[in-house]
């Protein structure tokens, strides 16, 4: 009886020696993933930075391009007065002239 007891425990170590080699695979795969996630969020961190840097850029640029198009906005405002004005004192030459015929 010995003999099936002892092939007994036999079989349960072979078990758990089984249990242990697949519970140690998990864990290897658990490792694994968590080591490439890792990975993954330090490439989306670096994408980030990446892009608020250009965000950063085009905010700066939009701003440039903005002042300008108020002063040409300024500027086209200014050179409409003046022709308006120019236009003004010419009706009004044309006027005297055509008067004075």
């Amino acid at each position: 009886m010995e003999l099936a007891g002892s092939e007994k425990n036999k079989k349960t170590l072979k078990d758990v020696l089984h249990a242990l080699v697949a519970s140690l695979d998990k864990l290897e795969d658990a490792i694994d993933g968590h080591l490439d996630d890792r990975q993954r969020l330090k490439s989306l961190d670096g994408e980030m930075s990446n892009m608020m840097l250009d965000r950063s850029r085009l905010a700066q640029s939009l701003d440039k391009v903005e002042a300008k198009a108020a002063r040409l906005e300024d500027a086209n405002k200014e050179v409409s007065r003046r022709l308006v004005t120019a236009m003004d004192q010419i009706r009004t030459v044309l006027e005297k002239n055509s008067s004075k015929r």
